[in-house]
């Protein structure tokens, strides 16, 4: 599947949840490894670098993904829309708690 496909997938999924969600179009003024989609789902922030199958995230991507893990959002490599999903799922049963 193309990650486009994948990613609008993703785009009608958070939209259908309520999440505030944008797409990042990097340019050359862009800071570089920013996640495709940033999101905010019940006060959480998520980035999702949106890759297909067989993409590979670049180091960079990698470094992006972890500050945010680390910063105590959620840093996701999505390949469908059912990774996506998962997160949410784990945000839900913490709002539970």
């Amino acid at each position: 599947m193309r990650e486009k496909t994948i990613e609008n997938k993703i785009k009608t999924y958070l939209k259908s949840i309520g999440a505030y969600y944008f797409k990042h179009h990097g340019n050359q003024f862009s800071q570089v490894g920013v996640p495709d989609i940033i999101a905010c789902y019940k006060g959480y922030f998520i980035g999702i670098e949106v890759k297909n199958e067989t993409g590979k995230t670049s180091p960079l991507q990698d470094v992006n993904l972890k500050m945010i893990n680390d910063a105590g959002g959620y840093g996701i490599v999505a390949r469908s829309v059912e990774d996506v999903k998962k997160v949410i799922y784990q945000i839900d049963m913490r709002d539970c708690e």
